[in-house]
């Protein structure tokens, strides 16, 4: 019989189709799942077997859907660059001489950082996957792998579409479902046209997303007119990749009030990563246009390199801000439409929008309690004309202030610690590979003839 467990904490943020806002009330959790939401005292009578888990100054939320990010160990060391000049001359160098014990220790790295800060569910375009997997089946997240893919003679250093058919057929439905490995292409340049035709029939043949960066930078809307005559979301078309069974794209920056429109159509995806837009001059994606047209529009921090972090509870406040910014409307992008990206919209990019992303009976039990007794909570008013629970997680929460991570019903971080791993061997293990990564990029970049001055500014 699965085991079960009741959490009782003061408040329960559902994010329900109403958004309730539930006081005096727990959650019952039976094996992997939501199996009742009412008021505490009544589910601890009838649920005598449960154990109680009391979260006292604690909010119960769902947990956070990164929809974009990459795992890395590159972090405060690839700084002020536009995005084309920041690839060419710190990632894909470092792409050409990661290892795959490196690439593991990142994943551990990151995803603890991710638990830990109340992210649940990471969508993580990374390489060498199976050490990803290794580490998300032992810290106990859930993960979409997305192989950084490139499928072109110019860009063969990075993992192949052999390598993601060998994901998608050894580790789908891994560790109770929580490992969901889609099809990835770094770009949609960085495959020709046979990879691009071949990473689209893997998603078909597989039943799974196919996961991409687009539209990121101004300076694409120039090749993919040359290239295909079109801009970037219909040249996708045109392409076959909205034929997949799910289509995702990070970024999605540059597009034009008609390719928002074709995207809500085909029911593609878009991650929204605001910081990491900022951070590299990209732009200011029409999150507000893509939203009201339908688009499931998630949110990710991408990786540690182009943000510094990997909390969510910055991203919401950013998305936020940064929406009221680009339409000067300072009623733009609403906290609960912020909370409901990072959580909901996330869930339903990825193609688990019944499953996870709620409070609700029958969801996956993926759930994060939040401190309230912090100066950032205070005051604390759930109800009322000035009701300010849902404002407080988006603009003053930080990911430190979650202290209890559950997923798939089990508790991977309490009282603000994993369970299942020692963050302080994790950091060491990547602080002792840094230099011999590190390294052997500067030798690459060294070695290279490079008279126009490409690799060395």
């Amino acid at each position: 019989m699965p085991r079960s467990t009741l959490l009782v904490p003061d408040l329960v943020v559902t994010m329900n189709d109403a958004l309730d806002v539930l006081s005096d009330a727990a959650v019952l959790v039976t094996g992997d799942t939501v199996a009742a939401v009412g008021p505490a005292a009544d589910l601890a009578a009838a649920h005598p077997e449960a154990a109680r888990v009391d979260l006292p100054n604690r909010l119960l939320m769902p947990g956070l859907v990164n929809a974009h990010h990459h795992s890395g160990m590159l972090r405060g060391t690839a700084e002020h660059l536009p995005v084309w000049e920041w690839l060419r001359l710190h990632i894909d160098p470092m792409h050409r001489v990661l290892r795959p014990d490196e690439a593991e220790a990142a994943a551990w790295l990151c995803y603890a950082e991710g638990l830990l800060s109340g992210t649940t569910t990471v969508v993580d375009m990374w390489r060498f996957m199976d050490g990803a997997v290794r580490a998300a089946t032992a810290l106990g997240n859930r993960v979409v792998t997305v192989n950084y893919v490139g499928a072109h003679p110019d860009f063969d250093y990075f993992d192949t579409l052999d390598d993601n058919e060998r994901m998608l057929s050894r580790y789908t439905g891994a560790a109770n479902g929580r490992v969901m490995p889609w099809v990835g292409l770094e770009h949609p340049f960085y495959a020709d046209a046979a990879g691009q035709r071949r990473a689209v029939a893997l998603a078909r043949e597989y039943d799974t997303g196919l996961y991409t960066h687009c539209s990121e930078s101004e300076l694409e809307l120039a090749d993919f007119a040359e290239r295909h005559g079109a801009r970037p979301m219909f040249a996708l078309e045109q392409l076959g990749f909205f034929d997949a069974p799910r289509t995702m794209i990070a970024h999605a920056v540059w597009l034009d009030d008609s390719e928002v429109d074709l995207i809500a159509a085909r029911g593609v995806g878009v991650s929204h990563n605001p910081v990491s837009n900022m951070k590299l001059a990209s732009g200011m994606a029409p999150v507000a246009e893509m939203l009201a047209a339908g688009v499931n529009v998630g949110l990710g921090t991408d990786g540690e390199k182009e943000n510094n972090n990997l909390d969510m509870f910055e991203e919401m406040k950013v998305a936020s801000l940064l929406g009221k910014l680009r339409t000067m409307d300072a009623a733009a992008m609403d906290s609960w439409d912020v909370l409901r990206m990072a959580t909901r919209g996330g869930a339903a990019a990825i193609g688990r929008g019944d499953e996870l992303g709620a409070i609700t009976v029958g969801r996956k039990a993926d759930l994060v309690a939040v401190r309230t007794d912090t100066p950032r909570m205070t005051p604390l008013l759930p109800a009322g004309d000035y009701a300010n629970i849902h404002h407080n997680l988006v603009h003053a929460v930080r990911g430190s202030d979650v202290d209890l991570t559950m997923v798939d019903g089990e508790i991977v971080v309490r009282d603000g610690r994993l369970v299942n791993a020692d963050l302080a061997e994790i950091i060491d293990r990547v602080r002792a590979l840094v230099p011999g990564l590190f390294a052997r990029r500067s030798a690459w970049l060294a070695a290279q003839d490079d008279p126009a001055g490409l690799f060395h500014g």
